[in-house]
């Protein structure tokens, strides 16, 4: 599976950035990635995009947005097509589905991303998916609020680094209503439990988006045509097996990964030719008891860790185990026993598994994925943090 990845918005570039600089060039899954911003100081600050795929728009717009989110609609509609027309400067065609990244607290992106979703539902028939950030508690503290120190230097505005965003709450749930029966489905990642303890969304952030790249690149890198001379997967995960799981009518989907240290021979293949002597040749390279261990405890990472979005795990309709890592660690009745066990934790409807072999690798991880979630508390919570309050109240 091949996928075009569109970063719109600070956030959602920084995103697709991410994504693009820690893709597997062992299972490229990438067709391009592009950034989209009304900032050229945020484009310019992008590591991996390609100069010739990030597009600076909105030139009007001269001191931000300031969290003004239907002024963020206005301008992302007025240059819908302008974004549309910068991918052909890729292979747009060639993609399988479209991802677009997005930071829902801001109105550059959260203003853009649905006018941008439903042109490209439009022209290409593929599945469009979105990657939203849930903002932080701590980034929409309002001005004044007792918690943030009187000596807080940071700048305000919905765009600016390290800012407060009072109506970081509102313009998600707005956003988030707008998305929805126009994106195949949303990835979502909620920011707030993955911040450690006193980190502010500035000191975390390179490190949340990688996070966001390990989940979503041990997701498509796993959908991905296998190179030539590499293993086939057992049981393959293509796109076909992806749509049906994330399904079309916007549902929420939620990840959680795991990955164990296993001990392999990093010579790899003699020169990059598998001839059956070698550590990734056969099962028999590796003793039975060790591999299922390592895939036992990343499935259990994986399905009772920290998931991208908390939700009720017996409430799910659907869901899919990948376990990955270097074919000999890959014990297929193992693999097939994770995806019982996610299977019978998530009460899902329908529940399919497969494998990624990664030759040359010295872990074994896991990835699964939950789709249909909703109620979710923390949506829940957002939506009355962004409602309307009664004159007086507080």
């Amino acid at each position: 599976m091949q996928l075009e990845v569109i970063g719109i918005g600070g956030a959602g570039c920084r995103i697709a950035d991410a994504i693009h600089t820690a893709e597997s060039t062992a299972q490229p899954f990438l067709c391009d990635t592009f950034a989209f911003d009304t900032d050229t100081l945020s484009l310019e600050a992008l590591e991996s995009i390609p100069d010739e795929h990030r597009h600076r728009y909105g030139a009007e717009i001269e001191n931000g947005l300031n969290g003004n989110l239907q002024r963020g609609e206005t301008i992302g509609e007025e240059h819908v097509d302008e974004l549309s027309r910068q991918l052909d400067e890729g292979t747009p065609s060639a993609a399988d589905a479209f991802l677009v990244a997005v930071g829902l607290g801001g109105a550059t992106g959260g203003g853009a991303a649905p006018a941008l979703v439903a042109n490209l539902q439009t022209l290409y028939d593929v599945p469009v998916y979105v990657l939203a950030t849930l903002p932080a508690d701590r980034e929409r503290l309002p001005d004044g609020d007792p918690s943030v120190p009187s000596d807080d230097t940071r700048p305000t505005g919905a765009d600016a680094d390290g800012a407060t965003r009072p109506m970081a709450a509102q313009n998600a749930v707005r956003t988030l209503s707008r998305l929805d029966g126009l994106a195949n489905a949303i990835f979502c990642f909620d920011t707030e439990p993955w911040l450690r303890t006193g980190e502010d969304l500035v000191d975390g952030r390179d490190r949340l988006n990688r996070e966001i790249a390990t989940h979503m690149g041990a997701f498509f890198s796993s959908t991905a045509q296998t190179a030539d001379g590499a293993p086939n997967a057992e049981s393959v995960v293509d796109a076909n097996d992806v749509a049906r799981i994330l399904g079309d009518e916007t549902a929420l989907v939620s990840l959680g990964y795991g990955a164990q240290q296993v001990d392999t021979d990093d010579s790899g293949p003699l020169f990059g030719l598998d001839l059956g002597i070698g550590p990734f040749s056969s099962s028999d390279d590796v003793e039975t008891s060790a591999a299922v261990s390592a895939v036992e405890t990343a499935v259990g990472k994986a399905i009772q860790g920290k998931l991208t979005l908390e939700c009720d795990r017996t409430a799910v309709d659907r869901a899919l185990l990948i376990v990955g890592g270097p074919p000999a660690w890959l014990n297929q009745t193992a693999v097939a026993d994770g995806r019982r066990r996610l299977e019978s934790v998530t009460e899902s409807t329908e529940t399919l598994g497969g494998d990624a072999p990664r030759p040359g690798g010295d872990e074994v991880f896991a990835l699964a994925v939950v789709a249909g979630i909703e109620p979710v508390a923390r949506i829940e919570a957002l939506r009355e943090a962004g409602a309307p309050r009664a004159s007086g109240e507080r």
